[in-house]
């Protein structure tokens, strides 16, 4: 996947040798190597496949493959749409996922600091866009008043 951001030791760095294909269509075939195919093809056949979820999918579902699932993905289909910032936190704070979770689609410079937040670890950055650039939206707000997955206490609980 090209122009993807990752977190590691959370130090934000260019992976330009991520493994992973994002497949948005299955029925023209899969590549070979990893991949990352839509829920609805998953759960036909759980596996070692990573799997990435659309803003109306049910993040509850993979809950019992948790163990086998090496990367979810979730579907930003707009930069309007937020529903994957829930399905995120979620994820991170009441299902306790702990393996990589990845933010694909209309992924920009803007929305990176608050996905951090929300739990994500990688973030494929919209091909048209500039990975060297978005990394400084990594860098994002210095204090956050409110709990988020990374600090789950507000402001006023940290004095």
């Amino acid at each position: 996947m090209n122009n993807l951001l990752r977190l590691e030791a959370g130090v934000a760095r260019i992976d330009s040798a991520d493994p992973w294909t994002l497949v948005r269509d299955p029925a023209t075939g899969l590549p070979s190597g990893p991949v990352i195919v839509p829920l609805a093809c998953w759960l036909e056949e759980p596996g070692q496949q990573g799997v990435w979820l659309g803003p109306d999918d049910e993040v509850e579902s993979l809950k019992p493959w948790f163990h086998q699932l090496p990367l979810i993905a979730l579907d930003f289909p707009s930069f309007r749409d937020g529903r994957g910032y829930s399905q995120a936190y979620l994820l991170r704070t009441r299902l306790g996922w702990t393996g990589e979770l990845r933010a694909v689609g209309d992924v920009l410079r803007d929305q990176l600091s608050h996905m951090r937040q929300c739990g994500f670890d990688s973030f494929a950055v919209r091909e048209d866009k500039s990975a060297e650039d978005a990394l400084k939206g990594l860098a994002g707000m210095s204090v956050l008043y409110g709990r988020s997955v990374i600090e789950p206490r507000p402001l006023f609980r940290r004095r």
